[in-house]
């Protein structure tokens, strides 16, 4: 398939999500106890590196999916409305637990990518595009 078989808009949001997907990664990895701090984490540091490494992966295929066909993209949707989906599923268990009032603004980017994604994954699938 051609690559103008993708939405220049899903092209654009898998940019963006590069970038977002970096700017929380870097600081995870290299000042994972600022981020905790900001938050009111009670948690390793380890285990923020170990998410910032799985930020920089999702955004890195982001990245680098960019210029993909239309089946690269429904793929990388896929692993993205699950990843999302249980991001939001996994904070949503700890604000309900008593963490951090602070996890309500990543719940909310996690749950705006989460609705881009299905959005997009429904018209790839339905050739809506």
């Amino acid at each position: 398939m051609k690559n103008k078989d993708v939405p220049k808009y899903l092209r654009l949001w898998f940019l963006i999500h590069f970038i977002i997907d970096m700017l929380f990664a870097i600081p995870l990895i290299f000042f994972p106890k600022f981020i905790l701090e900001f938050f009111n984490f009670q948690g390793q540091t380890a285990l923020a590196r170990l998410v910032g490494a799985a930020l920089i992966g999702i955004g890195g295929m982001s990245f680098f999916s960019y210029k993909s066909d239309r089946e690269c993209y429904k793929s990388m949707l896929t692993l993205k409305i699950i990843w999302s989906g249980a991001a939001i599923t996994g904070l949503l268990c700890s604000v309900f637990a008593g963490e951090s009032i602070k996890l309500w603004y990543l719940i909310g980017i996690f749950f705006i990518f989460f609705l881009v994604w299905v959005y997009y994954k429904v018209k790839l699938e339905y050739k809506k595009f």
